[in-house]
């Protein structure tokens, strides 16, 4: 069997956070041997323009295949396409509740289905605050099938200078998650006496 790349679906909500979707694609773009395939939600549309000020089409071309949110015979609706996992950045209470469910109403929950029950990595960067029961249980139900949790919450121990060192320290932690190589942030190297 030929090497094929190393496949990561990106999935973009309409949650507040559009930048993290954008930052992952444009990093994972310029990463060897990483295909990006790229779903963005109608809600995503509004959000990425008043957060970003990028259109769609902008987006669209930091990925190396785009899907249509309403295509769920796509590629990515099958297990039998090889993909390496999927990141939900943002990922909006509403996506979370229908992964949690298995509702698959659109191709973003049957491809973070499909993800699940291949049993690959499934990431999603879920932005609200502050959470309901509602949200914390399908958190947990999610977490049960195999899910990662992740919101994107800043961190400041490598002292950030700027909100664009604080996004890229929490995109290299989720591209971390799938051994994709980055200098997007420093390492922690200990407690500095």
């Amino acid at each position: 069997m030929p090497d094929r790349p190393k496949r990561i679906v990106i999935a973009i909500t309409g949650a507040t956070g559009a930048v993290y979707g954008v930052r992952l694609l444009e990093h994972l773009q310029q990463s060897q041997g990483v295909e990006t395939h790229l779903i963005v939600s109608d809600a995503a549309v509004l959000t990425l323009h008043q957060e970003t000020g990028l259109q769609r089409r902008d987006v669209e071309a930091l990925a190396h295949v785009v899907h249509k949110v309403r295509d769920v015979g796509a590629s990515i609706a099958s297990g039998s396409f090889q993909s390496d996992g999927m990141i939900v950045a943002p990922c909006s209470m509403k996506t979370l509740a229908s992964v949690a469910h298995g509702l698959s109403d659109n191709l973003i929950a049957r491809a973070a289905d499909v993800v699940l029950k291949e049993r690959r990595r499934l990431v999603l960067m879920v932005r609200e605050t502050p959470f309901n029961l509602a949200h914390l249980r399908n958190m947990t139900a999610v977490t049960e099938m195999g899910g990662i949790i992740f919101p994107p919450l800043p961190s400041f121990y490598h002292k950030p200078q700027s909100i664009a060192e604080m996004v890229d320290h929490t995109v290299g932690r989720v591209i971390d998650l799938f051994g994709i190589e980055h200098a997007l942030a420093p390492r922690w190297a200990g407690m500095k006496a």
